[in-house]
């Protein structure tokens, strides 16, 4: 087959010195400046909340993960925007303009002193002499935290895929081959950029003022769109295909309204149109698969359906749905549960916002004998750890397993998920561990009444913690949105690197609701604001053991998933690079891929 030409959003032809690396500069700019904006901000907001605007710890952490969820949920409503009539250019434009307006608020707020509390009088945060942010001054928290929220909501699932938009698909733009390591460049890229909020922008707000520690970033975020809009001349900039949410209801309802008809064995006789789908199949058309077969009906050309298909003319889609367009529901419905397994991995990273920053201010922080490691700025083990892992597994580890697996990437991705997900349970194994031993020291030093002393022992005791979650994300938070973009239909990559976000949205609500129910059934004894009085080592335990299950569960989705199969230019079997090849394959899957098919293997129904 012959694809239409893929368009601009304007609809002239896509122009063959668009795209490639030249791009990345750009870009990578704009999300540098935007991630070490997000978190400079984010960081500390747990101190800001507490110590700024007095609130208690457990109110202060469901607050900021209620945010997080939220700011995270936005970018399916931005990912629609974008696949359906904005494009991802002037979605991450407009998301950056919101989020600026917000990070504006913020400054206001810092440095307005009406709008948050006084001064606590030289007391615990405890005591009636701290006087809590009243409601006007919370308003402008929330209506700036929402601004921020929706510039999220923009920037977040159309980046990633705009950057993978400059390299195309095997090799059809410059680079196009090296798309897969594109995502641990950006990534690594992110990655330095938040090793610098996490030192530098963190610092000044603990030591200089929380009206700099937010004006910093709300500078980098002017930065940030200024860099994205001036490279629109080189942009590979796609054009949106229409709503592709409008077209997965209209295979369901063409389905339910076939729902006695009979799936005939001969996919063949099931309904195609090249013309029709071209717009939406600029790298290549879905090809059948035998999972989920009541959607096939959606496919099936009925007698009131045949004269518009004899004719040529456009079927009545709510009742006619190609094959391609089926596939698109069945490819969706397909990773959903492999998705899933990253919430409960974001509910147990939460708490190194939160929970762990409590942890590190109760303990020894000095570097010197002037200068103490700010609580907040101990995440930095995570980032940093996160990096090295991304250089040694870009450089070291990619080279050797291709030699072994023949596979470009080194191994495949659903492999790198599993592995992180492991990696995450010794992560809050060690959590565990540690706050224990905290504890016990806080008992053997008559603190456990004294939640403002220093406990005599080291913070660096929490880096092995933070170092496992670092390694975990370099392995699973890459290969989840790398999965995301090579499995999801090519029209809907916006609203799948949205479902990336939206993991990182039911993890924090999870996370949220987690603490809510320990905090009941516990009586309040697990979490307090006297940490040292709690048990923040059980509720560890309890997260420990959830993540577990989280694994098994992940493996058990992964024997049975199938990876979507696609028709490049009719050429024949092609595999993508990351797509699971190498793995054992019966005979009459092989069969199959020699037909036509992209990828292979298993179902998770």
């Amino acid at each position: 087959m012959a694809d239409a030409a893929p368009a601009d959003e304007d609809g002239s032809p896509k122009k063959t010195k668009q795209g490639g690396f030249k791009t990345m500069p750009f870009i990578l700019a704009n999300e540098v400046c935007d991630r070490f904006a997000t978190a400079g901000f984010n960081a500390n907001m747990i101190t800001y909340l507490t110590q700024q605007l007095h609130l208690p710890l457990v109110e202060a952490s469901n607050l900021l993960t209620n945010f997080m969820g939220t700011a995270a949920f936005t970018p399916v409503f931005g990912a629609i925007i974008a696949d359906s009539y904005a494009g991802r250019f002037w979605t991450i434009a407009a998301g950056g303009a919101l989020y600026q307006l917000g990070m504006l608020g913020l400054v206001v707020s810092a440095l307005a002193t009406a709008l948050r509390p006084a001064p606590c009088a030289a007391a615990a945060l405890s005591t009636p002499a701290c006087q809590r942010a009243n409601g006007g001054q919370l308003a402008v928290l929330y209506v700036s935290l929402l601004f921020t929220a929706l510039g999220s909501g923009g920037i977040r699932p159309c980046v990633v895929a705009f950057g993978a938009d400059q390299f195309g698909v095997g090799g059809r733009r410059p680079g196009g081959e090296q798309k897969w390591s594109f995502f641990n460049f950006y990534f690594f890229t992110m990655g330095l950029a938040v090793l610098l909020a996490l030192t530098v922008v963190v610092y000044i707000q603990e030591n200089v003022g929380w009206g700099w520690g937010f004006g910093i970033p709300a500078i980098a975020m002017f930065v940030s769109v200024l860099s994205f809009v001036v490279g629109y001349p080189l942009y590979v900039r796609v054009k949106p295909g229409g709503s592709p949410f409008v077209r997965l209801v209209q295979v369901v309802a063409a389905a339910i309204k076939k729902r006695k008809e009979a799936v005939p064995e001969d996919a063949g006789m099931l309904y195609q149109n090249k013309e029709l789908d071209a717009p939406i199949t600029a790298d290549g058309r879905l090809l059948h698969t035998n999972q989920l077969r009541f959607l096939d009906r959606a496919a099936i050309v009925t007698t009131t359906d045949a004269d518009a298909v004899d004719s040529g003319a456009e079927p009545d889609m709510w009742r006619l749905a190609t094959v391609h367009r089926v596939e698109e529901l069945k490819s969706v419905v397909r990773m959903l549960p492999l998705w899933a397994a990253s919430i409960t991995l974001i509910a147990a990273a939460s708490h190194n916002f939160t929970f762990a920053i409590q942890q590190s201010r109760t303990m020894d922080r000095r570097l010197t004998p002037r200068f103490e490691i700010p609580p907040a700025s101990m995440i930095i083990f995570t980032t940093l750890t996160m990096l090295v892992s991304l250089s040694i597994y870009d450089r070291a580890f990619v080279p050797l397993a291709r030699r072994y697996t023949g596979r470009q990437s080194g191994i495949s991705y659903f492999q790198r998920m599993g592995a992180g997900l492991a990696v995450s349970v010794l992560g809050v194994l060690a959590g565990a561990l540690v706050e224990g031993k905290r504890r016990r020291a806080a008992a053997e030093h008559g603190l456990l009444d004294s939640p403002g002393a220093t406990v005599p022992i080291s913070v660096f005791w929490l880096v092995p913690q933070y170092a496992l979650h670092g390694v975990s994300d370099a392995l699973s938070t890459v290969a989840h949105m790398e999965f995301l973009y090579d499995q999801s239909p090519e029209s809907m990559r916006s609203s799948s690197a949205a479902l990336f976000w939206v993991a990182g949205s039911l993890g924090n609500y999870l996370g949220t609701l987690l603490v809510t129910v320990v905090q009941s059934a516990s009586g309040g004894e697990w979490l307090q604001d006297n940490i040292n009085r709690g048990r923040l080592d059980y509720y560890y335990w309890l997260v420990t053991f959830l993540m577990a299950l989280n694994l098994a569960y992940y493996i058990v989705c992964f024997h049975f998933y199938t990876l979507k199969s696609l028709d490049v230019e009719g050429n024949a079997a092609q595999r993508r690079q990351d797509d699971g090849e190498g793995q054992s394959r019966s005979a009459e899957r092989e069969t199959e891929l020699d037909a036509g098919r992209i990828g292979a293997s298993k179902n998770c129904e």
